[in-house]
Order: structure tokens, then C-alpha cells, then sequence
């Protein structure tokens, strides 16, 4: 037997390409909000281990200088350089300056309006990414209203 020289349409139908874009849809909507609330959480996470990194600093400061924190005013120095017993800053060591340094920089803050901020200061201000207290050491992130997603201040970690 002969086979004929006829054609046989091969393809797909406009209802078979229809039902992938509907799955391939359902699919997209499904996984986008898991992916956005896992990028959330990664800046919830390097927020807790930038201030943790941070508390550190102050605490091994505090220890090495009779119990006094680092100063409000110097205290991006303080932790970045080199100290003597009284705070006292300088670039190298030497005799007198034998302490620190404690951070090899101020870490930017993650989020919030003042992200990418590296100052530390006692108030908010030009570049200022974390709000540190003197008197008790406690540092906190420079944000006021914005909060994590259980509803959680930022600025309470």
C-alpha cells in the first residue's frame, strides 16, 4: 500500500497552550509572595547579626576600658581605631594606645529610611544608621516607624 502525500497538521491547540499559561500563572502566584517574604526575613537576619556584631564591640570596649562605654560623640572612632586606657583615639599602636580596634567598620544599617547609613550617634542625622546611648551602651537601629513582618519596631531589636 501506498501512503498518501497528505499532510497531518501537527501542534498544539489554542486549549492546550491556553491551560499551560493558566498553570505556569498559578504557579508564579504561588511561589513570588515565598520568595519576597524569604528577602524580608534575610534583612530581619542581617539587621539582628549587624546589631549583635555591634553590641559586641561595645561590650569588649567596656571591658578593656574599666567599665565605661565608648564616647557618644567618638565612638565610630573608638571602635574602629586604636585606644588608649582613657579613649583616647589613634590610627596606630603604639605604647599607649593598645586597645581595639574592636570593628574593622561600622557595618551599614539594612533597612529602613536611614539604610546604608554607617554613623553612629547619640540622635538622628546625616548619615546616622544607628541611635547609641552612652550612658548604658544599648544601640538600636536608626528606624522609627517601620517594622518587621509580626508588627515588631525595628528599632526595638
Amino acid at each position: 500500500m501506498k501512503k498518501s502525500n497528505s499532510r497531518i497538521a501537527r501542534g498544539f491547540s489554542l486549549l492546550e497552550v491556553m491551560m499551560v499559561v493558566v498553570i505556569i500563572g498559578l504557579l508564579a502566584a504561588i511561589a513570588i509572595p515565598k520568595f519576597s517574604r524569604a528577602a524580608a526575613g534575610a534583612t530581619d537576619q542581617s539587621l539582628t547579626g549587624d546589631l549583635a556584631v555591634l553590641r559586641n564591640a561595645i561590650d569588649m570596649y567596656q571591658a578593656e576600658h574599666s567599665g565605661t562605654y565608648p564616647s557618644a560623640t567618638t565612638i565610630n572612632t573608638q571602635l574602629t581605631q586604636y585606644t588608649d586606657a582613657a579613649g583616647a583615639v589613634s590610627a596606630t599602636k603604639d605604647a599607649t594606645h593598645i586597645y581595639g580596634p574592636y570593628l574593622k567598620s561600622v557595618p551599614a544599617a539594612p533597612l529602613g529610611a536611614k539604610k546604608g547609613g554607617t554613623v553612629i550617634a547619640a540622635a538622628d542625622g546625616a548619615g546616622v544608621g544607628w541611635i547609641y546611648s552612652a550612658t548604658n551602651g544599648t544601640i538600636t537601629a536608626n528606624t522609627t516607624t517601620e517594622t518587621d513582618a509580626s508588627g515588631a519596631l525595628y528599632s526595638s531589636y
